[in-house]
């Protein structure tokens, strides 16, 4: 058995977030070993579609002491061009990472100043600190009715879908109409697929609105840096799910009015199957209304800041988009004809190395602005886990500093602890 080594602190994830509190660490002449499963930016080599795009402009792709370094700060990156950028950041401050090495437990001793082991594929190692940045998108949630469809059906989440040649024969099923269900839809049905897409909750919103980047907007008037602490209701601000956009060269919208405009079928959730056929809710035009009328609320938001800040003559109009346009509900379908079913249903972070005392009973982490009940136990990367933009690679940013000023007070304290 191999014989452990120590470190001050062990960060598990080699993407955004673990290079940020990677940097956040070196920063402060903290001892610390980056575990990466795969290898750097991994998630993003080999668990994106071929013509994914960043949903955030290049510019806002800023991490602790470094920034976007190409031509295009307006445009969106490429899953190629995130995993060179990622790549670039960690070369730029040599971060100790270790790739091809899976966590597969994670021990706190017994008392305060007892440390962890993490134990791993390529042996344990001692730590004071351990904080856990594997993201939140590594996991897609595939809902319990998927086990009672048709054998006939292919099945496939996001993470598995690469391009319309990959996609079965057949009608194809896209179950959920946040950015990546309404992407997926809009791709296959320009390639001439006959789509239908199941639209639940979701929020939407134009790519660029007077002229700017939604984004843009959502930064200067300071809404992605709202606090955790802010919120009446940090358990649904957590589970909104992602905007309806897309990255594009040209900025283009895309919403359910653009999609159906191509061939896109819209119906409500699904909800059942009775026989050969799968069921929908008539809940489609309630979530559209309640949509609509939040981007609404927004863009006055939007208004009302440009006219107090003396920007109205700088911007472009005030247009604003149309309701969602909807035809008679349709509240069931043939699954005879239905060839793949896109499970573009959400994402749910896994800790198979934690013990179940850290999850909640729907399995959800149990944090306090990413600090765990466990000294020296951290997560980073999560929706709203500090601001609201903490999943974003411009968030982790952020969120990483803090942590790491918190990390760093724990090891003060953990020193006065060991004898003289």
């Amino acid at each position: 058995m191999n014989a452990a080594r120590t470190t001050e602190v062990v960060v598990i994830g080699g993407g955004q977030a673990g290079l940020a509190m990677s940097r956040c660490l070196a920063d402060r002449s903290v001892d610390h070993v980056v575990l990466e499963r795969g290898e750097v930016a991994n998630s993003w080599t080999t668990e994106r579609w071929d013509s994914l795009r960043l949903l955030t402009p290049n510019w806002m792709s800023r991490l602790p002491g470094f920034t976007y370094q190409g031509k295009d700060p307006d445009g969106y990156m490429t899953a190629g061009e995130v995993a060179a950028h990622l790549e670039c950041y960690r070369q730029s401050f040599d971060a100790p990472v270790r790739t091809g090495v899976t966590v597969t437990r994670i021990v706190s001793g017994e008392s305060h100043d007892d440390g962890h082991r993490v134990e791993t594929t390529d042996g344990p190692w001692d730590a004071e600190a351990v904080v856990m940045a594997t993201g939140a998108c590594s996991n897609p949630h595939v809902p319990a009715i998927a086990a009672d469809l048709p054998d006939h059906i292919e099945q496939i989440t996001p993470i598995a879908y690469r391009n319309p040649s990959g996609v079965a024969d057949g009608r194809v099923l896209v179950v959920g109409a946040s950015a990546s269900g309404l992407q997926i839809a809009d791709e296959l049905t320009r390639a001439g697929r006959d789509v239908v897409l199941a639209v639940g909750d979701h929020v939407r919103l134009p790519r660029t609105y007077r002229g700017m980047d939604i984004h843009w907007w959502m930064d200067v008037v300071g809404l992605l840096d709202e606090r955790y602490d802010e919120v009446e209701d940090l358990a649904r601000a957590r589970r909104l799910p992602s905007l309806q956009l897309v990255g594009s060269p040209e900025r283009r919208t895309l919403g359910l009015d653009t999609v159906q405009e191509h061939g896109v079928q819209l119906v409500g959730r699904l909800v059942g199957r009775s026989g050969d056929r799968a069921q929908f809710s008539g809940s489609l035009a309630n979530y559209c209304t309640s949509a609509d009328l939040k981007q609404g609320r927004l863009l006055d938001q939007l208004d009302e800041y440009a006219a107090e800040h003396g920007l109205d003559t700088e911007l472009g109009p005030a247009d604003r988009p149309a309701p969602t346009p909807l035809g008679p509900p349709v509240l069931d379908m043939d699954l005879r004809d239905v060839g793949t079913i896109v499970w573009a249903t959400g994402f749910r972070p896994q800790y198979p190395w934690l013990d179940e005392a850290h999850l909640d009973a729907r399995g959800r982490l149990i944090h306090d602005g990413g600090v765990l009940s466990v000294p020296g136990m951290y997560v980073l990367g999560l929706p709203f886990m500090r601001r609201r933009k903490s999943s974003f690679i411009d968030g982790v940013g952020p969120d990483a500093v803090e942590l790491a000023d918190h990390l760093l007070a724990h090891l003060h304290r953990m020193a006065t602890l060991r004898p003289a």
